[in-house]
C-alpha cells in the first residue's frame, strides 16, 4: 500500500462521493443555519446526481437544533439532556435536508447509526446492502450517529479511543471505506490542516498535501467545542482511515461554499490526504470497523514474523491474553513494547488460547493450528 497518486486529477473522476458536515459549519456564530452551505451542497449534489455519481452525507447538528426547539439558553453537558436534544432535533435536521434537496428533484433517507452496526458482520453487511440499495435508486442517504440510545459521541471523554466511533468524522471515515467511495470531503470552519495551530499562531500555514507517512504535530487541534464533538485531530485521523481505505479525502472549509466546485475539479483546495491501494472489503472490516474484544501481547520473533515474514500466529508468539473474547472476534495485536502492532480475527476463544499459551494444549488444538491465520490479521498501516 505504497502507491500514492502525484496529483488531484483523480478527485475530479470520483464516482461515489461522501460529504461530512459538523454542527460548527451547519450553523454561523450566532447559532443560526448556513443556509447558504446547505443550497451550495444540494446544488452540487443534484449536478454530481445527474451525471451518474453517488453522494452520501453524515450530517452532525441534530443536538443544536433540538437545543433550539426546547428553548435552552446553552449547550447541555448532561448525556441524557444531549440525548433528548438530538431526539427532538433529528426530525428537524430531516426535514431540512428534505426541503433543500427537493428543490434539485432529489430524494434523501434518514440512517440512524450505533456502535453495534458496525461492530456485528452481518449487520455490517446488512447496512452496506441497504445504502447501495438507496444509492440505486438515486436517494442521497443523510448519515448520523443514533445519538438518542447511543451515548458515545454525546459523552465527552477524556479516556482512551472509542470502540468504533464516537465522532462523525470517524463515522464518515468508516462509511467511505464501508462502500469502497473514491473522496470524502470533511468539512471544517477553518480552510484545512495547518502546520501549526492557526488560532495560536498567525504565521500559520495550510497544508496542502498529507502523505501517509507524514507526521502531524499535536498541536493541530483540541477535541473541540462546546457545540461540536470533534476538532482537527478527529478529522486527520478520520482522513488517514479513509486514505488507508483507498479513499481519497480532503479537510476542507465549509464556510467557504463557494470553492465546493474548485474542490470536486480536482482543485487546490483544503487539505487533501491522497488515496492508498484499497484493501480487501473484509480487512478494512478489521481494522477499522469492528470493535476488539482483547488484546494480545506477543514477544519479538512473533512479532517479526507477523511483519517481515508475513507468517501466521502461532500460539508461541504469545505472550498474554487480556479481554473474554469468542472465536470469530477481532482483537488488538500489540508488541512487547506496548506498541500497536494490527489486529487479527482470532480461530479459538480466550480460555483456550491462554491455557495454549500456557503449554496446557486443549484437546483438539494441534501445534500446527494457528491462533490466527494470516489472511486474517491485517497489520498497523493497513498491510494485509
Amino acid at each position: 500500500m505504497d502507491s500514492t497518486p502525484t496529483s488531484r486529477s483523480d478527485i475530479a473522476q470520483a464516482r461515489r462521493i461522501v460529504f461530512k458536515l459538523g454542527t460548527r459549519v451547519l450553523t454561523r456564530d450566532d447559532g443560526t443555519l448556513a443556509r447558504d452551505l446547505l443550497d451550495t451542497l444540494t446544488g452540487e449534489a443534484a449536478r454530481l446526481r445527474r451525471e451518474g455519481r453517488d453522494v452520501l452525507l453524515v450530517s452532525s447538528g441534530a443536538v443544536g437544533l433540538g437545543k433550539e426547539a426546547l428553548g435552552l439558553a446553552h449547550p447541555p453537558v448532561e448525556v441524557d439532556e444531549r440525548q433528548a436534544c438530538a431526539a427532538v432535533g433529528q426530525s428537524r435536521l430531516m426535514r431540512l435536508y428534505e426541503e433543500a434537496f427537493s428543490g434539485g428533484g432529489l430524494l434523501c433517507a434518514q440512517l440512524l447509526l450505533t456502535e453495534v452496526d458496525f461492530d456485528v458482520r452481518d449487520r455490517y453487511l446488512n447496512l452496506r446492502a441497504a445504502l447501495h440499495a438507496l444509492l440505486r435508486r438515486g436517494v442521497i442517504p443523510i448519515i448520523n450517529e443514533n445519538d438518542a440510545v447511543s451515548t458515545a459521541e454525546l459523552a465527552f471523554t477524556t479516556g482512551g479511543p472509542r470502540p468504533i466511533f464516537g465522532d462523525n468524522d470517524r463515522l464518515s471515515a468508516l462509511v467511505a471505506s464501508k462502500l469502497g467511495a473514491d473522496l470524502l470531503v470533511l468539512f471544517t470552519d477553518v480552510p484545512g490542516v495547518f502546520d501549526r495551530d492557526p488560532r495560536k499562531d498567525p504565521g500559520a500555514r495550510l497544508i496542502s498535501r498529507v502523505d501517509a507517512d507524514r507526521r502531524l504535530d499535536a498541536a493541530l487541534g483540541g477535541v473541540g467545542t462546546t457545540a461540536g464533538t470533534g476538532g482537527m485531530q478527529t478529522k486527520v485521523a478520520a482522513a488517514r482511515i479513509a486514505a488507508a481505505s483507498g479513499c481519497h479525502t480532503v479537510v476542507a472549509s465549509g464556510r467557504e461554499p463557494e470553492r465546493l466546485g474548485e474542490l470536486l475539479a480536482g482543485g487546490e483546495v483544503g487539505t487533501w490526504f491522497p488515496a492508498l491501494d484499497r484493501p480487501h472489503a473484509r480487512q478494512r472490516w478489521i481494522a477499522y470497523a469492528a470493535a476488539p474484544r482483547g488484546v494480545l501481547t506477543l514477544d519479538a520473533g512473533a512479532v517479526e514474523a507477523l511483519t517481515l515474514r508475513s507468517a501466521s500466529l502461532l500460539a508461541a508468539g504469545v505472550v498474554t491474553v487480556d479481554g473474554e473474547f469468542r472465536a470469530g472476534d477481532v482483537v488488538e495485536l500489540q508488541g512487547p513494547d506496548g506498541s500497536r502492532v494490527g489486529r487479527g480475527v482470532v480461530a479459538w476463544d480466550a480460555d483456550t488460547v491462554r491455557a495454549w499459551c500456557a503449554g496446557d494444549r486443549p484437546a483438539g488444538v494441534r501445534n500446527a493450528h494457528a491462533v490466527i491465520r494470516r489472511g486474517e490479521i491485517v497489520l498497523n498501516g493497513g498491510g494485509a
